[in-house]
């Protein structure tokens, strides 16, 4: 066992570090436990990476260009060279500059929380972790580090995944997985 994590009062636990369980991480931590969060991949979990944040962000650019597109009746011309007619211009989004902008801000939420996270004192580990008993979690690092941690509480906060129907399995070219957008380049037909 890692000689780091030897005492277990008031050891806190948390599998999972999307929204509840960055937050119940620093609400521990607050109150002075031990805290160690354990996340696979990085903190913010789906809603910050690739759902709600990315999402709006995505709605937001869509608002704004249709906004522009109606901007006419106000008077309000987009000139285009190859075309004068203002009856005929489209507003168009360059998909990749769109999707590296979003990709950039979910980036910067992720390492402020978890920025945040240290701050407060939380030790917060990459890898897998597995229940390994009623007061024991058994943790394999990104680095392949394995070891097991005690705790006097241990919460699980390992979020959810959309379900993918049998018959419409994502291909990545015709049926589309969310996080499979922000690979795109161009707007499919």
């Amino acid at each position: 066992m890692n000689t780091e994590f030897e005492s277990t009062a008031d050891r806190v636990v948390i599998i999972g570090g999307g929204p509840g369980g960055y937050e119940a991480a620093l609400v521990a931590a607050q109150l002075g436990a031990d805290v160690m969060l354990i996340e696979q991949n990085r903190c913010g979990g789906s809603a910050v990476l690739t759902d709600v944040v990315p999402s709006k962000s995505l709605i937001a650019t869509a608002e704004m260009m249709d906004e522009i597109e109606r901007s006419g009746g106000l008077g309000i011309r987009i000139e285009d060279a190859a075309d004068t007619e203002a009856d005929t211009r489209r507003v168009t989004a360059d998909l990749e500059a769109v999707n590296k902008r979003i990709l950039s801000l979910a980036d910067a939420q992720a390492n402020d929380i978890y920025e945040g996270l240290i701050r407060a004192g939380v030790k917060a580990i990459q890898g897998k972790a597995t229940l390994a008993g009623r007061d024991q979690v058994h943790v394999v690092e990104a680095g392949g580090t394995e070891y097991t941690l005690e705790a006097s509480t241990i919460l699980l906060s390992v979020g959810a995944h959309p379900r993918e129907l049998p018959t419409a399995q994502p291909d990545g070219e015709r049926i589309l997985t969310w996080t499979q957008l922000y690979d795109l380049d161009e707007l499919p037909e």
